[in-house]
């Protein structure tokens, strides 16, 4: 079986309507049945390669739908996209990308023309050898900077190439040897370890799709403390992901657990008993469950108690007072009963072998019974002797 990535540049939203698409930056068009929500406006989303999206004007009032293959405007010449989303939905989405209204907007030409596509796949198809000469130049040229993409225009006078570098890159040389290289106009787009890894795709340590190649569109900066937070092991071979920084999915649950750390008590109290002074050692935050210690270095004289617990023994230590022990009296129970034995009260009682169960027919048969009743039994000469 043969798997092909799908980059979001081909025409695979092929998506009418309510419907929804797997392109991981398809919105879902919840107001697609509402017609004055679909006449709101005249702007339209129009996505291209991978996660670039631009918003035209339709000011020629075309028919668009979600998935239709159009000409928009461009600096210089015209692009080829597909429409991902129509109507009211279109300025929130633009609301919330910031964009400028207060400048002149661009406009949707035209439905694609067969002419149109066949010209964006000729220049789609010098994508990839355009990236390795890239990258053969910039080697050339020194430059600490890695061309992880290429983009060209639909109609193939400009060309975006997608780079990463750790520190500043003087590329000016570089986008005059392309120039005169390529003979297109060159535009130079900065991405992030995050987006590259997005844009490669993968299988992560769960199993599943990579979040940034499958549903991610945005990225949000991963601070360390969410680890702590979540009680993981400080090991960056562990929480770094295939981009070789820190994993998204760490951001996903700490909201959870930062409120539920709220509710549970202080890691730095140390709970006073009449034998021994107890310092924290784990807590299972869901379970709200918290182990303690006798040493403040290593495990030692373990004992797991409830969170409620541990409250009463707080007041009990801020009254003066000392319990016996760190369980409450139903724990002590619950601990007798889960450390009963639980293979019975004996052991051994798999070594014993079962007796085989007597023929009933045996004791009904007459010819079973000897008639001498434990005497010597005379034999005839044709029997065998008995060797036993």
């Amino acid at each position: 079986m043969r798997f092909v990535q799908d980059k979001g540049s081909g025409f695979g939203l092929s998506v009418k309507g309510c419907s929804k698409a797997k392109n991981k930056l398809n919105n879902y068009d919840w107001l697609c049945d509402i017609k004055e929500a679909q006449t709101a406006t005249d702007f339209v989303e129009v996505q291209f390669k991978n996660t670039r999206k631009g918003y035209f004007l339709n000011k020629e009032h075309l028919p668009l739908k979600k998935g239709d293959v159009v000409a928009v405007e461009s600096s210089p010449g015209h692009d080829i996209g597909t429409v991902t989303l129509t109507g009211k939905l279109v300025l929130l989405q633009m609301k919330k990308n910031r964009y400028r209204f207060d400048e002149e907007p661009k406009k949707v030409y035209r439905l694609a023309r067969q002419t149109d596509i066949d010209k964006h796949e000729e220049a789609k198809n010098r994508e990839h050898e355009t990236m390795i000469r890239s990258r053969q130049i910039a080697t050339e040229l020194g430059l600490n900077m890695k061309i992880g993409d290429v983009e060209f225009q639909g109609d193939g006078n400009k060309a975006i190439f997608y780079y990463i570098a750790d520190e500043r890159v003087d590329f000016r040389q570089l986008i005059k040897v392309l120039a005169e290289t390529f003979h297109v106009r060159i535009e130079m787009k900065q991405i992030g370890a995050r987006q590259e890894a997005g844009r490669i795709g993968g299988i992560g340590p769960c199993g599943r799709e990579l979040c940034c190649s499958a549903w991610m569109s945005s990225f949000v900066s991963v601070a360390t403390d969410a680890a702590r937070f979540q009680d993981l092991s400080m090991n960056p071979q562990k929480l770094a992901g295939q981009c070789a920084k820190l994993k998204c999915c760490l951001n996903h649950e700490v909201d959870t657990y930062v409120e539920r750390r709220k509710q549970l008590p202080s890691r730095k109290i140390e709970l006073v008993t009449v034998d021994n002074t107890y310092y924290h050692f784990k807590t299972d935050i869901f379970k709200k469950e918290i182990t303690y210690s006798t040493d403040k270095n290593i495990p030692a004289n373990l004992v797991t108690i409830s969170s409620h617990r541990v409250f009463d023994i707080v007041q009990m230590n801020k009254k003066g007072e000392k319990p016996f022990s760190l369980l409450s009296d139903t724990e002590v129970k619950d601990e007798k009963r889960d450390s009963k034995d639980i293979l019975g009260d004996s052991v051994s009682r798999f070594d014993k072998v079962k007796k085989k169960k007597k023929n009933k027919k045996k004791s009904n048969n007459p010819q079973n019974i000897s008639p001498h009743n434990g005497k010597n039994e005379t034999r005839n000469a044709n029997d065998k002797p008995n060797k036993g």
